[in-house]
């Protein structure tokens, strides 16, 4: 299965890109754990129409103009990665849940560290907000990006709602 990608760069570093038939497939962060996410062979096409709509999309995100993204998705994963992953698409821009309000969320309510695993390996960062979960006490943890990008990621939101508001 063959993927292209386009590296873009960001207020929040240089991000990879991935699609395959005109889905986007991934987000990449430029430091990312090798693995994370896996995909067949790369191939570099920063002519994509699917890879520059998502590109046009995220800029519109990281200048305020953004709160919901519409672009096709392909989640490569298993049956529980994609019930958490469709849950983090369901967090309202600006709001944070727990990983256990995930969890009951999608009726597993004992599968705490699960959704933690799940959402760590969840493919498109930014766009499947992944940065909107926390600790139950309300902490950061865990983000492929760093929790420095994920503190910018949830005050951009933060910002961007209350100019809104």
């Amino acid at each position: 299965m063959n993927h292209v990608f386009k590296t873009v760069r960001t207020p929040v570093g240089i991000l990879k890109l991935v699609a395959r038939d005109a889905r986007l497939a991934a987000i990449l962060w430029e430091n990312d754990r090798p693995g994370r996410v896996r995909l067949g062979h790369l191939q570099e096409d920063d002519a994509d129409p699917t890879l520059n709509e998502v590109e046009r999309q995220l800029h519109e995100y990281f200048d305020g103009r953004r709160r919901r993204f519409d672009v096709p998705m392909a989640f490569a994963g298993t049956d529980f990665q994609r019930k958490v992953w469709q849950a983090l698409m369901e967090i309202p821009y600006g709001e944070t849940r727990s990983y256990r309000s995930i969890a009951e969320r999608i009726g597993h309510v004992n599968a705490v560290r699960a959704v933690g695993a799940a959402n760590g390996r969840n493919p498109i960062s930014i766009i499947a907000p992944c940065h909107r979960v926390i600790g139950s006490s309300g902490s950061l943890t865990g983000f492929a990006g760093g929790l420095e990008v994920k503190a910018r990621l949830l005050e951009l939101e933060r910002l961007s709602a209350a100019v809104r508001a």
